[in-house]
């Protein structure tokens, strides 16, 4: 993990798992030297010392503003936070912020949890701020005309390849696959067969933890967008939809370069730093790990085309919980402007591989420094160009679930893809039903 110019004291820090009601109580609105308290969630779902940067940032922005103490919480995963979230808050004793999945807005909403930042964030300063965000980034998190969700740990799927293996097999190793055609070629080239045993293979994409996400990018490439209709309508078995799932289930049976069935989320970074799988789909925020620890050269490019380019854009936004008092609103707020201003969006891109989030984080002389001495950090960035807001609906823990069961049975050839992407419509359909507008 690169570091960064800031104290990485570790603040004292609470689990929530296990936590009891006193544990999870909401903390007082004033300290006991008149200051403002806010506490915030926040996933570590990633490998890395996440949870030293944050601490770092809360002790740095504490150290200059005084009157405000920031107590992270480390909550687990995306789904633990945001069940943990929702739980607390619901029973009075939330946080005043977390950092949740973008798509999980819809659910926030519904559920009367939290504060539009727009209707806070009022002055022109403020309003400033608020469009600085890359617009792939605001799309989730901007629901009926207002701002819901602040950018931060934000990220698109890339593909990473050997430059070694490349070589090896008579490939350009500065390229990589640009269209399915040369990821279908290329791929089954890399991979090496010794009778019925595969010692390296082609490419891998993760068929756990996140199905839907990585799918989302194959579908969009078929020219397909999986929900409308503001989060009330999904296309999970229109023709791009399955072509898009017959383009991964190809590269498993016909192609043969990629491992049967699923494979684990955090199985392609071990591999290809092992050096057996030559490619893999990953996101963005493996980039730092990757770098650190790959000891070969490695390329970094945006996801190949089918019809057209497309990967979502993926990761969290920080959401303004309703059980935050004025004075921890107006806390929150300075925070967060504070903690996305352009040079720290810089650090936290360079020091994890997630995209900073506004153009001018760019712009920094720090980050044009790292992107001259490493351009594979700017691929991300640039192929927002091409990104799709990530699957969100109204319910939407239930809906993205429901596809990516029908999915992995899809990978499992338990179903073809049209039935599972069919059984996956039904299942969407049913959940949505109580949203449709009369």
């Amino acid at each position: 993990m690169r570091n960064i110019a800031t104290t990485h004291r570790t603040l004292p820090r609470r689990t929530l798992i296990g936590a009891t009601a006193a544990t999870l109580a909401a903390p007082s609105i004033l300290g006991a030297q008149g200051k403002t308290t806010v506490e915030f969630y926040f996933p570590v779902a990633v490998g890395g010392p996440i949870t030293k940067i944050i601490d770092g940032y809360c002790t740095e922005f504490m150290a200059a503003n005084t009157d405000i103490e920031v107590k992270p919480i480390y909550a687990g995963s995306y789904v633990d936070t945001l069940t943990k979230a929702i739980t607390a808050t619901k029973a009075g004793q939330g946080p005043q912020m977390a950092l949740v999945l973008a798509v999980d807005a819809y659910t926030l909403i519904d559920d009367e949890l939290i504060l539009p930042f727009d209707t806070l964030a009022t002055s022109d300063a403020d309003k400033a701020w608020l469009k600085s965000f890359y617009p792939a980034f605001m799309a989730n998190g901007t629901i009926d005309g207002h701002v819901w969700g602040i950018p931060f740990q934000r990220s698109t799927i890339v593909a990473y390849w050997n430059k070694e293996i490349f070589k090896e097999i008579g490939l350009d190793p500065e390229k990589g696959p640009a269209s399915w055609a040369e990821n279908a070629e290329w791929t089954a080239k890399a991979t090496k067969r010794e009778g019925d045993k595969v010692s390296r293979w082609g490419i891998q994409i993760p068929g756990d933890g996140f199905t839907y996400w990585l799918y989302q990018a194959m579908a969009a490439q078929a020219g397909v967008e999986l929900a409308g209709d503001n989060g009330r309508r999904t296309d999970f078995n229109s023709a791009g939809a399955v072509e898009g799932l017959q383009f991964w289930l190809d590269l498993m049976n016909k192609h043969r370069s990629h491992p049967t069935g699923i494979s684990a989320w955090g199985t392609g970074p071990r591999d290809f730093l092992e050096g057996t799988t030559a490619v893999i789909w990953h996101t963005t925020g493996n980039l730092t790990n990757i770098k650190n620890n790959a000891k070969f050269p490695f390329g970094v490019a945006m996801l190949p085309a089918g019809k057209r380019r497309g990967s979502p854009a993926g990761g969290g936004n920080f959401h303004l919980f309703k059980g935050a008092t004025p004075a921890q609103q107006q806390a929150s707020l300075r925070f967060l402007r504070w903690l996305t201003s352009p040079e720290k969006a810089a650090a936290w891109g360079m020091a994890t591989g997630y995209v900073a989030t506004r153009p001018d984080a760019w712009e920094t002389p720090t980050m044009k420094d790292y992107v001259a001495g490493f351009p594979q950090a700017a691929v991300a960035r640039d192929q927002l160009a091409f990104a799709v807001p990530e699957l969100s609906t109204h319910d939407n823990q239930r809906v993205a679930k429901a596809l990516t069961d029908e999915l992995q049975a899809a990978l499992l050839g338990r179903k073809p893809p049209k039935q599972a992407l069919d059984d996956a419509q039904a299942a969407a359909t049913r959940l949505l039903k109580p949203y449709q507008k009369a």
